[in-house]
């Protein structure tokens, strides 16, 4: 099979020949028809995370067909229409039993400790937990797109915010993630503040419902005026000090403030205001993926239009440009919203 694997940390990728996988007994192997290209492949590519073993291959965010099953699953077959959260749980651990698959104590993740989705094929192990049916009226590019970036905006919002209809929601970063939390916070009937540096990012927002502030040192000011005192959910999609503590700043009392953006290196240690923290009962949440368990209420709203994470999407490439997609995230972005590569 053909694959994108790198053999040093930063160099620039290059497009190989591989074996084709072979299923473990618990697990499938997956046509891969569309994978996303995500900030977190970068960080990954420059050494950012220290699970990552050369050489590699990237990419976490997939949709395909399954093409071999091993002897042990039970519930997936060959010819299914799949896609997979990009923690790979073991369904077995105390956090999995309770249904919090997302921070499994055991997990794996494709394009980490895993070999990823940018190659014709990814193995999933432990199908019968991890592996998700996609309906026909779900697209492999939408489905892409829902594996990372909307499925952690919507377990983000939902499940740790905690968001309802008529609250106001703040949204810092304008990224893939940031306009997928855009999405699902106009779908669950919030009024929501975007906030970004580009122009082009804005743009973008606007289009899907948000009203936008540029972020300056008035971002926070501006924000808290339009919500009349402060927003009831304040959502970090990018990971800076910057955002991190203007989202904190940007809270009205007993607002929530969800951490999704990954903080590293010089960025790992915001200064919070943890005055307003005590005194207003502000809550800090982090966030991390989604749980298997709340594809089926996602792919529902997907489904029936309720959510259109084909919207989020700003770029579509082939599998002979990913190479330089990767390379190309070590400067400034050029368009706004997720770049999916279709094969």
């Amino acid at each position: 099979m053909r694959a994108v694997l790198y053999d040093h940390f930063g160099s620039v990728p290059t497009i190989v020949e591989l074996p084709e996988p072979v299923p473990p007994a618990d697990g499938v192997v997956v046509r891969v028809a569309a994978t996303g290209v995500c900030r977190s492949d970068w960080h990954a590519w420059k050494g950012h995370d220290d699970s990552v073993h050369l050489p590699h291959v990237p990419g976490h965010e997939f949709a395909g067909v399954v093409r071999a099953v091993g002897p042990d699953v039970t519930r997936v077959s060959v010819g299914d229409r799949v896609t997979a959260p990009f923690v790979f749980a073991c369904g077995t651990c105390d956090e999995c039993r309770a249904g919090a698959t997302q921070v499994c104590t055991r997990q794996e993740q494709p394009g980490f400790t895993l070999a990823g989705s940018w190659a014709e094929s990814v193995v999933v192990p432990h199908a019968d937990v991890n592996v998700i049916a996609l309906p026909d009226a779900v697209g492999f590019e939408a489905a892409a797109a829902l594996g990372c970036r909307f499925g952690t905006a919507y377990h983000a919002l939902h499940d740790r915010a905690r968001v309802q209809p008529g609250e106001q929601v703040a949204v810092f970063g304008c990224g893939g993630v940031g306009l997928s939390t855009i999405a699902v916070a106009v779908a669950a009937g919030a009024r929501v503040i975007a906030v970004d540096i580009s122009p082009a990012a804005l743009e973008r927002a606007a289009a899907l419902g948000a009203e936008v502030v540029p972020m300056d040192e008035q971002a926070v000011d501006a924000v808290r005026t339009l919500t009349g005192g402060g927003a009831h959910v304040a959502l970090d999609a990018y990971g800076s000090r910057a955002t991190s503590t203007a989202s904190v700043r940007s809270l009205r009392p007993r607002g929530r403030h969800v951490q999704v953006g990954l903080l590293l290196d010089d960025e790992a240690a915001p200064v919070i205001p943890m005055g307003r923290v005590i005194a207003d009962e502000l809550e800090l949440l982090g966030s991390h993926g989604i749980s298997v368990g709340e594809h089926a209420a996602m792919i529902a709203d997907v489904v029936a239009g309720r959510l259109r994470p084909e919207e989020s999407i700003g770029v579509t490439i082939g599998f002979d440009a990913l190479p330089g997609a990767l390379a190309a995230m070590d400067h400034p972005a050029t368009t706004a919203g997720m770049m999916v590569a279709v094969f």
